[in-house]
């Protein structure tokens, strides 16, 4: 048996025994608290505020850590390892089973205590399996379409999916008392404490969802524990938060947030300059000097765990030789692209990894080599003829994106690439099955600190590539299983080397482009510190 003591929870960077008492102040008849309002190029992708339901960067932003909580939290404004939340300590009982003790008074938006008995319906069939099967690695078909009529509890099929994605064994959460739960694993598996503290596994009201008159409903203004609650959203416009002051972890510091959709960078910088907004988010860098130009003003931001990639659909007929997808991963100029949107902001990782995985990191593995004349001599070994490929893009969803695609597009043509950029409205566009899917951008992020975090939950046979019919591969499916279910640490590690190899050359799935960075403008008299991650917190303490 394996418990979190006092000397591990010091090395984590955080207590996993009751964090101290946070005193609360009496607010006063008059609520000088700020209200914000900040920027943004888009608020969430699927038009709900449903944790599992949208898996986006730009869901990160808005729902950590104002809104929804998990049961083990992430230092947010650290090094994004583990620390208590919900939960304040957890122990192993054996390789299957996890049991963690609830922290006591947290208070959800309408005022009900959080108890054990709201854990085990977050994780229930109900809300979050719906039929699926635990240790049924078949793969859960899917759509990215935007849900926009479902007036009954019904599950949209993507919640099912993305929740086997997070869990795929997990049998059972048992209330073993009031403020005590345990998970039940069908297998061993070693990332479980990974997988409480990961994007999905965040705690809801039960009496929430049950008075929700339809799943739309409930969606759209979700009870949860966060230190804002749902006030107003207006879908591809604006949402409104406003302060939970029962919150668990102290008064919140703002009385409101607001954050607006404002699709064009130009307008976000001048409405930030001019008072409209007070954060202005994505801010590319080469805009980053014009912002600070103006002295009262600064841009915080950098590298963050997640990377930009290139995605391939092996169904189209273009690509169906995976000398074809090899050829467009050997055309990019990476650092390139590094130099001249990012001013070296940024860099071009190993792969799909990140160092913080520790001794599951390969630190001798590399994107595949910029080679023009191998790139060419792969096209003509696969005899490509020169056929349009659509490569689907959205209009600046992520930094840069424009800019990125016009650059690529010409690295492609310059080896024989007869690529036609398509650009989209919607991911709902892009993901849509059919002969024009082909390639198109993506990101992947690493919520904790394992492979199974990324390289399974996004490529891996409930991964969204897969879901989706975009990508499969046999054999790295079977070593997704081995990944996920085996406690042979030196297996595991070798099994991740040889995903590597067929996602990122022999069999191309994605190809990585460049680590991911985001960057935030507000005004230097604002006390404020940015996550190294999509989220932006606004918990006390750190605003002022």
């Amino acid at each position: 048996m394996r418990e979190t003591s006092r000397r591990s929870v010091l090395w984590m960077g955080g207590a996993a025994v009751a964090a101290p008492f946070v005193p609360r102040f009496a607010i006063a008849q008059t609520d000088n608290r700020p209200r914000i309002t900040i920027a943004v190029q888009k608020i969430v992708n699927s038009n709900t505020l449903d944790v599992l339901r949208e898996q986006s960067n730009v869901g990160e932003r808005v729902f950590f850590t104002s809104l929804w909580e998990a049961l083990i939290s992430r230092d947010w404004l650290g090094n994004l390892m583990p620390q208590p939340g919900l939960a304040t300590a957890w122990k192993r009982i054996d390789d299957q089973t996890v049991e963690l003790q609830l922290r006591r008074g947290v208070k959800f938006h309408n005022g009900d205590e959080m108890t054990a008995e709201d854990v085990v319906f977050t994780f229930s069939r109900e809300r979050m399996f719906g039929d699926t099967q635990p240790k049924n690695r078949a793969t859960l078909r899917t759509s990215e379409n935007i849900p926009t009529s479902r007036v009954t509890k019904e599950l949209p099929a993507e919640v099912s999916a993305v929740a086997r994605r997070a869990w795929p064994d997990l049998v059972r959460v048992e209330a073993v008392d009031r403020y005590t739960v345990r998970f039940h694993n069908g297998s061993p598996d070693v990332t479980l404490e990974g997988r409480l503290a990961r994007y999905g596994s965040d705690i809801m009201s039960r009496r929430g969802w049950e008075e929700a008159a339809s799943y739309l409903d409930w969606a759209r203004k979700p009870i949860t524990t966060g230190p804002y609650k749902v006030v107003e959203f207006r879908p591809d416009n604006s949402l409104t938060l406003e302060a939970h002051d029962e919150y668990w972890g102290g008064t919140p510091p703002l009385k409101s947030i607001r954050f607006v959709e404002v699709p064009e960078v130009a307008s976000r910088v001048a409405g930030l300059l001019s008072g409209q907004y007070q954060f202005a988010c994505d801010i590319p860098p080469d805009q980053i000097s014009e912002v600070e130009k103006n002295a009262a003003f600064e841009v915080q931001g950098g590298t963050i765990l997640n990377h930009r990639l290139t995605c391939f659909d092996k169904n189209n007929t273009q690509l169906a030789n995976p000398l074809v997808r090899r050829a467009f991963t050997h055309a990019i100029d990476r650092q390139a692209i590094v130099d001249s949107l990012w001013a070296g902001r940024t860099k071009v990782p190993a792969g799909l990894q990140w160092d913080y995985y520790g001794d599951m990191f390969h630190a001798d593995w590399k994107v595949p080599e910029f080679n023009p004349s191998l790139a060419r001599d792969l096209l003509k070994q696969a005899g490509y003829k020169g056929d349009a490929i659509t490569y689907r893009v959205l209009n600046n969803y992520y930094t840069n994106q424009n800019a990125t695609a016009q650059i690529l597009v010409e690295m492609w043509r310059s080896v024989g690439l007869n690529v036609q950029m398509s650009t989209v409205e919607n991911w709902s566009q892009i993901m849509a099955r059919g002969p024009q899917r082909a390639v198109r951008d993506w990101s992947n992020s690493a919520p904790f600190n394992d492979p199974v975090s990324s390289m399974v939950n996004q490529h891996g046979p409930n991964g969204q590539q897969q879901q989706i019919g975009e990508w499969t591969n046999a054999e790295m499916n079977q070593l997704c299983e081995v990944l996920e279910t085996s406690t042979d640490r030196a297996l595991r590690r070798r099994s991740f080397r040889r995903m590597l190899e067929i996602c990122e050359r022999e069999d191309p799935a994605y190809t990585v482009l460049h680590q991911n960075a985001t960057f935030t403008a507000k005004a230097k008299s604002i006390r404020w510190k940015t996550a190294p991650a999509f989220a932006m917190d606004f918990r006390p303490g750190n605003y002022a």
